[in-house]
């Protein structure tokens, strides 16, 4: 009679680690992904009234001095002088801020979460998207930093008065001084293209776009940043050319 073999005792197969489970970021991306958003339409929003206010130079040298002295003079019975001026300058630093904090984040998710490069098919699309996004974004954070010391504080313009756009702005752009010429024509083409394609992803995140509109709205983001930068190129270009 054939013995029982008691498997008691016997080795147990070893168990398999569980994976921990993913972590949650702290911030969620569609938070992220609404600060880009909010932020990105307040600049957009300030760049067409900034592009307004520079064609006053077309109207002659009063008509553009006495719009930047207009402009310290709104709500002073409330603010002050100056205080609108502020308050806008506050709304734009928190909003570049947060605009370059959120995309940083969500690139950065991004590339974690993508531990395999592009396939070929993406490779070219995905990595010019994303290059120029990036150094688009660098040349346009360099540029406002230069704006800002050159138009605004006026340490590096020539003439450097304070309320005197029109002096400020012939004295910067002189046929001499071709090279900033350039550079800001460099500088808004590059602003150009950041612009054309946050516009375009903004819709989509918005879940705006579809297969039937994706030919519209892509058009009207590149008519819409190129009317914009336009309107900014022609003061810098026709300063140089002596048109102003």
């Amino acid at each position: 009679m054939a013995s029982q073999v008691s498997t008691k005792g016997s080795a147990k197969e070893p168990k398999v680690a569980a994976k921990p489970a993913a972590r949650r970021p702290l911030i969620p991306a569609v938070l992220l992904k609404f600060i880009m958003a909010l932020s990105g339409a307040v600049l957009v929003l300030y760049l067409v009234v900034h592009m307004i206010g520079n064609l006053q130079i077309f109207w002659g040298q009063t008509a553009i001095n006495g719009y930047a002295e207009w402009l310290r003079t709104l709500l002073q019975p409330v603010l002050g002088w100056e205080g609108f001026v502020w308050v806008v300058r506050i709304a734009l630093t928190l909003s570049v801020v947060g605009h370059i904090w959120a995309a940083t984040l969500l690139a950065l998710r991004a590339k974690r979460a993508r531990p395999v490069k592009y396939a070929a098919g993406n490779k070219v699309k995905g990595s010019y998207t994303a290059r120029t996004m990036r150094w688009g974004g660098v040349i346009v954070l360099l540029f406002i930093i230069w704006h800002i010391l050159d138009l605004t504080v006026g340490v590096v313009n020539p003439s450097g008065q304070h309320l005197k756009p029109y002096e400020n702005i012939t004295a910067d752009f002189t046929p001499e001084r071709w090279y900033i010429t350039l550079w800001y024509v460099l500088a808004l083409v590059a602003i150009w293209f950041h612009l054309r394609h946050g516009l375009w992803s903004a819709v989509q995140t918005l879940g705006k776009s579809s297969n039937r509109r994706e030919k519209v709205l892509k058009t009207g983001a590149t008519v819409f940043s190129t009317v914009l930068i336009v309107g900014f190129l022609i003061v810098p270009i026709s300063a140089t050319f002596g048109w102003i």
